[in-house]
């Protein structure tokens, strides 16, 4: 398997344009179903498993579900910021050095499943209440400086679930776990 399909095994994020409706609906379902479908994949794995990583030089199983419950946070935190100020500049964070804290790289997996399950009920129960004018609302990233809609932001946290996942039920796949 090539190393790109081993990086992106759902293939790399394409912003859909323009955000439908429907699309952004079925996002908001992947975020829902996501904490579910996470705690499934890694369900029986053992710690030889979870300290496994996805491709070479990539973060193991426990890092990769840590990684998400962080990133995830963090996607909130955003959204939140966009809804209340105006165009607020957003903290990045030093997402592979966070991987490497004993939070992530060794802490069992079930505190960060439990977060993702509360942060995405909060979330997907904010995100099915905006408004078309929440929805136009933005955030800047300041290591490109564009603006990101908090349409946009959905869509690119329902791909990022959906990319992680994928690390992991494909790890587990060629493994034949």
């Amino acid at each position: 398997m090539s190393q790109e399909k081993l990086k992106y095994p759902i293939g790399r994020f394409r912003q859909p344009v323009p955000i439908t409706a429907e699309f952004r609906q079925q996002a908001i379902n992947e975020l829902a179903a996501f904490p579910k479908r996470l705690r499934n994949a890694v369900h029986g794995l053992s710690d030889e498993q979870l300290d496994t990583p996805y491709r070479p030089e990539g973060w193991t199983i426990r890092q990769v579900v840590h990684h998400c419950s962080d990133s995830h946070m963090n996607a909130l935190i955003r959204i939140k910021l966009a809804l209340t100020e105006d165009q607020p500049v957003i903290k990045p964070y030093m997402e592979a050095l966070w991987a490497l804290l004993p939070d992530s790289a060794v802490m069992p997996v079930d505190a960060a499943i439990v977060l993702i399950e509360g942060l995405h009920a909060r979330w997907t129960f904010l995100l099915e209440r905006l408004t078309t004018q929440d929805l136009e609302r933005t955030y800047i990233h300041p290591d490109h400086g564009d603006p990101v809609t908090v349409d946009e932001a959905i869509c690119q946290y329902a791909w990022h679930a959906n990319h992680h996942l994928a690390h992991i039920t494909s790890l587990i796949q060629r493994e034949g776990w």
